[in-house]
């Protein structure tokens, strides 16, 4: 027998040991390194990069190269010529007294002269832009919005996660510390039960006060096990949540230790600081830009060029160079065009618009989540006095059951509101603990 113990005492040892440990802000490392949200967030950043990149490249010329083959059924150039419409009279007497009959007489036939029937070409070509309408400034100015926007998202999914994380955490710290109340009430019920038993078998209590207890008992296993169970799903939630490979980890925090109340930031002065204040005011940013590149398609286009080509149209190889230069204006399309720079100056007042009243929201909530804080803080120092006064109301009710001065009903009610208060003062904890961090990404801070 001793010896069976010695082998569970050993297992429980190993699986302590082997149980990795984790305080908040580790498991906040793991979440922001192996989330999918902040993954697909730091993609999107890559992306925005190589979008930019791209726009950048369009400030170089524009090289192409040409190639073309080609067999036709028939020469594409086509031509007749009459000799006898080219020649003088006096050429006609010269040479009728130097050809035979047949040679003049041919000349007198039209002559058919079909070129271009098969060949190749080759041409390879470098435009530069001189003049785009701001279209390739402004498209590289909006390139670099679009990054700035992939870096505030990735902000927003942090804050997010984070909280995610938070609440999962206080949640699991939560239950663990009602799992130790049930482990103390427990212990202080196993008591209550031999007062009780003795007092049973000395005739001075009711055996009804010993079976209440144990009702009492039997109460106390159900929360037990129902505890245990929303442990190892919101440890498995946890796991999942920030990528951690151990399932069977363990949580250190304090619950303690004085709470201090933050300081109140100052109205309106944190705003500024906020991803979502940022994101509006890039907003509105993309907004003047894409009105600036509507403009811009409706201006004058200029570009300069060279290029070196090559052709055998006419049974001979040719080569030679060139430069150019282009001039594009796009008449027909001002008249729609007037339309869609309307419709972007709407679309930049509405930007402006909606960052004003966004501003005016963040600011209602940096407020309201002061209010959740200051609440909070208030409601633990609740539960904190809370907890003194039903301990010494249990306390009370023990001596007064001892002395017989009371019922096991008013005792065991002692003892369950003892257990609320501790129950109670758990949940505020981990409330003022999300409120607090629901405050600092509110403000900024």
């Amino acid at each position: 027998m001793k010896r069976l113990l010695a082998i569970i005492a050993c297992s429980v040892c190993c699986d302590f040991v082997a149980a990795q440990t984790y305080a908040l802000q580790q498991i906040k490392d793991s979440a922001l390194h192996n989330n999918i949200a902040i993954r697909n967030a730091r993609y999107s950043i890559e992306a925005a990069q190589q979008q930019r990149k791209e726009a950048f490249t369009k400030y170089f010329p524009n090289v192409s190269g040409t190639g073309l083959w080609f067999n036709a059924n028939k020469g594409m150039a086509k031509m007749d010529i009459d000799p006898s419409g080219m020649i003088s009279p006096e050429l006609g007497a010269s040479l009728a007294q130097m050809l035979p009959a047949e040679a003049l007489a041919a000349l007198g036939n039209p002559i058919s002269i079909s070129m271009m029937k098969n060949g190749t070409i080759g041409s390879l070509m470098a435009v530069q832009p001189v003049f785009a309408g701001g279209q390739i400034i402004n498209g590289n100015k909006l390139a670099k919005v679009g990054e700035d926007v992939s870096r505030l998202q990735l902000q927003l999914s942090e804050n997010e996660v984070e909280k995610t994380v938070e609440q999962y955490f206080w949640q699991l710290a939560s239950l663990q510390e009602k799992m130790k109340t049930v482990d103390a009430v427990d212990t202080l019920l196993r008591d209550i039960y031999k007062d009780v038993e003795v007092a049973v078998r000395a005739g001075v209590a009711m055996r009804n006060d010993l079976l209440q207890v144990q009702l009492r008992q039997n109460d106390i296993e159900s929360q037990r096990l129902k505890l245990q169970n929303g442990i190892s799903i919101v440890r498995l939630l946890l796991s999942q949540y920030c990528g951690l490979r151990d399932t069977s980890f363990v949580i250190t925090y304090q619950t303690d230790h004085a709470q201090p109340l933050p300081s109140l930031v100052g109205e309106g002065s944190g705003v500024r600081l906020l991803p979502e204040y940022q994101l509006l005011q890039k907003q509105v940013e993309a907004a003047n830009i894409q009105k600036k590149l509507t403009v811009g398609q409706n201006l004058p286009s200029v570009a300069v060029g060279a290029g070196y080509n090559y052709h055998n149209l006419l049974d001979n190889n040719r080569t030679f160079g060139m430069i150019f230069a282009t001039v594009s204006v796009p008449i027909s399309d001002w008249w729609g065009g007037s339309h869609a720079v309307k419709r972007r100056m709407i679309e930049q007042q509405q930007a402006q618009e909606q960052l004003a009243d966004n501003a005016e929201l963040l600011t209602i909530r940096m407020q309201n989540a002061w209010n959740g804080v200051e609440e909070s803080y208030q409601q633990l120092r609740l539960t904190q006095r809370s907890i003194e006064q039903a301990e010494e109301n249990l306390r009370l009710n023990r001596d007064y059951y001892r002395a017989g001065t009371s019922r096991m009903s008013d005792l065991l009610e002692a003892q369950m509101l003892y257990q609320q208060s501790l129950d109670k003062h758990t949940d505020a904890f981990a409330n003022y603990q999300n409120k607090l961090l629901e405050y600092r990404q509110a403000t900024g801070h």
